[in-house]
């Protein structure tokens, strides 16, 4: 083979390619890719460009118009799904420079998309401006790491939150728990689209202040202009926008994290109550907290007496103080409907939830009818139920094909507060992952110490009920572990207490149950 030939064959192409290797993509190397233009070598865009963007995501269906149910249930006259960006490479460059150019004089270290729509975003942001990103695991694997943020950075840096879209601001805050909890600082969120629906305002009650790229109204300014969009059709848009603005109750705003002294215990960061109600997916976990949150407790009784009528009598008393009633009832010495009826009409009017503390552990198919059936009809007067994942992800299906269609809710054994339990370490942290995916039905767990789990107490929207609570620690001659509500509260991170002999066998049951839920409101405020 000759030399000549083997050069042009061989060497000319392989020095094409290392060529283009080292082409640079940053935006103070001034050398580009032919026919290519990367997005940190532009100029802040102008005004017709950005309208061409705005065009482009309507002609891509970026952006729909006509009739679209909501995941809420509301039927809307727009419907935004970014999703279909990442199939175009010129926009998503452009998507990336307007979102760039939000945030340029922003003061921040590193930046982290919102999984999954914002992570093509932010990737594009990140290798176009020479950013550095984490990435936030939505879900959490049970190997490895098993971090919730990947990526190399150092506590105390500040990040930006990148996101697509912005309704209620509740994915954001969903991001916002792990980095704080990694010790990134966190005041800037910056986003391509805000529909205007409440979400800025929530985000600024948390101390994050919104960067919006487009507001939906202005778009639809530019699409009614080129008259891609009716005059009829911008006039429901923006009837629907100002209708249906998202609430939160309320809420506080995060302390700044400060490093806590080593000589423990070590609180747990927590999110206000009232700011989780909108990242809950189950209905009774967002009833349960809007409870503790109207009734100022997170108080839950258990009812471990003998007879219905002392049940019944029970819960009239500690009602007006409590968020949960927690019964056994299977220990009662009765059960009808007409009983079932009075404890329905005790919680209504006092505003507690019911939760019998079944814990099954069949399989599937047995769990339907025992959930559903039998003499007892948990199903029918319950709110919340409990189940040990022994059996595996079957048992919830199972009782979620009876509990879902009635709003109910159930609770992951993760941990129990019993001398020599078995549910603790790799079977915790298998109900932990599980957990997170089935978020509609699993509305939380029965825990002891979520604070020391891998990944912390895992999703906001997730409950974590703490039994064995007593004023002072100790235990009994079965076993049973008592702790103090600001042990459990405010050093392990649970959400609700549950009190049994300390409320039930006191001489005033009332008055106990007063003690205690201004025992635990008082130890969560202090966590905060």
């Amino acid at each position: 083979i000759s030399g000549q030939y083997y050069y042009k064959m061989f060497l000319n192409p392989l020095f094409a390619f290392l060529d283009f290797l080292t082409q640079p993509f940053r935006p103070n190397e001034p050398q580009r890719l032919v026919g290519r233009v990367k997005a940190a070598s532009r100029e802040p865009m102008t005004e017709e460009e950005i309208e061409d963007l705005v065009l482009k995501l309507n002609q891509i269906e970026a952006v729909k118009f006509g009739e679209f149910k909501l995941k809420s249930g509301l039927m809307s006259p727009v419907y935004v799904d970014l999703r279909v960006i990442v199939s175009y490479p010129d926009i998503l460059e452009q998507v990336a420079r307007m979102m760039w150019n939000q945030v340029k004089a922003c003061d921040f270290d590193i930046i982290c998309g919102v999984p999954y729509t914002a992570l093509p975003i932010a990737t594009c942001m990140s290798l176009g401006f020479n950013l550095p990103m984490v990435m936030r695991r939505k879900e959490i694997k049970d190997y490895g790491t098993k971090k919730a943020i990947e990526g190399a950075y150092k506590e105390g840096q500040k990040c930006l939150v990148v996101e697509d879209l912005v309704t209620s601001g509740a994915s954001v805050l969903e991001t916002l728990g792990p980095l704080t909890s990694a010790g990134l600082n966190v005041s800037d969120v910056v986003v391509l689209i805000d529909r205007e629906q409440g979400g800025e305002a929530h985000l600024s009650r948390q101390g994050l202040k919104l960067h919006a790229a487009f507001r939906l109204t202005k778009m639809l300014d530019v699409l009614v202009k080129h008259q891609q969009v009716s005059e009829e059709i911008a006039s429901k848009v923006h009837a629907f926008v100002a209708g249906n603005q998202t609430i939160i109750p309320s809420p506080t705003p995060i302390p700044t994290p400060t490093p806590t002294p080593l000589p423990i215990p070590v609180k747990c960061k927590r999110l206000p109550y009232e700011n989780r109600i909108p990242l809950c997916k189950n209905e009774m976990s967002r009833r349960c907290l809007e409870i503790m949150v109207t009734k100022k407790t997170n108080l839950s009784v258990a009812a471990d007496v003998a007879t219905a009528e002392e049940m019944l009598a029970i819960a009239d008393a500690v009602g007006p103080y409590i968020c949960v009633y927690k019964t056994h009832v299977d220990i009662f010495d009765k059960w009808d409907e007409e009983i079932a009826h009075k404890l329905q009409a005790l919680a209504e009017q006092h505003n507690f939830l019911i939760f019998e503390d079944r814990k099954f552990a069949d399989i599937g198919n047995t769990v339907v009818s025992q959930y559903g059936g039998g003499i007892y009809k948990i199903a029918d007067w319950s709110d919340i139920t409990n189940a040990h994942l022994v059996p595996g992800p079957g048992i919830i299906n199972g009782l979620k094909e009876v509990g879902l269609k009635k709003g109910r809710g159930l609770l992951l054994l993760a941990e129990m507060s019993s001398k020599g339990t078995l549910a603790k370490g790799d079977y915790t942290e298998a109900v932990a992952k599980i957990a997170e995916e089935h978020p509609d039905f699993v509305m939380g767990f029965i825990s002891i110490n979520p604070a020391k789990w891998t990944n912390g107490p895992g999703s906001p929207g997730l409950l974590h009920m703490a039994p064995g609570v007593q004023l002072s620690e100790g235990g009994d001659a079965l076993g049973q572990q008592y702790n103090t509500p600001v042990n459990v509260v405010g050093n392990r991170g649970a959400d609700v207490i549950i009190v049994g002999r300390g409320i039930i066998k006191a001489t005033d049951p009332a008055a106990a149950a007063k003690e205690y839920q201004a025992a635990g409101w008082k130890a969560y405020e202090d966590s905060l």
